[in-house]
């Protein structure tokens, strides 16, 4: 019966699920390798410094850095006026954005392709979905069932075009 039941999925929706999501990993990997260097190095710092291991490190080094030139600690100061100290907080925050920006721009332009994939696939479905419509409607008809010429069925036997759709969307949010 478990074997049976193994053997519908791998032919039925499991199949094409475990197919799809084997694809998609291996786009990603691909996509990951075939990364440039600069942006390897822009995640990592990324993903560093959204970590709480930054926060602690910052915590230590100001903390000290504060501690040393208020005279807390019987360590000779260096930056009395703590004028060094907001220029290094000032430079790494120059780069800490600039990573950031880098890593952003390249998340954005995935989502932007994942996004361009979603339409392509609605588009698709759409298309398969009228063809149905379509079809069933001409059997409807040659058995002479009578809700075949029901209106809105006529218009979803159309294709949508999405250039049209575009347009009436940019002349409603123009409005």
């Amino acid at each position: 019966m478990a074997a049976e039941k193994k053997d519908r999925e791998s032919r039925g929706m499991g199949a094409v699920v475990d197919r799809n999501i084997r694809a998609l990993l291996e786009r990603r990997q691909r996509e990951d390798r075939e990364r440039k260097l600069s942006d390897k190095i822009a995640d990592r710092v990324t993903s560093f410094t959204g970590s709480m291991a930054f926060v602690y490190l910052h915590l230590i080094i100001f903390g000290l850095w504060i501690a040393i030139n208020l005279g807390w600690l019987p360590i000779k100061k260096f930056d009395p006026t703590f004028v060094v100290l907001a220029m290094v907080a000032s430079v790494e925050a120059i780069f800490l954005s600039t990573f950031v920006l880098i890593t952003q721009n390249r998340m954005a332009a995935a989502a932007e392709k994942r996004a361009e994939l979603d339409l392509q696939v609605s588009l698709l479905a759409e298309h398969e979905i009228t063809r149905l419509i379509q079809i069933v409607s001409a059997i409807g008809e040659r058995l002479g069932m009578e809700e075949v010429n029901d209106p809105e069925l006529a218009e979803l036997k159309d294709d949508v075009h999405p250039e049209r759709v575009l347009d009436k969307i940019d002349r409603a949010s123009s409005n």
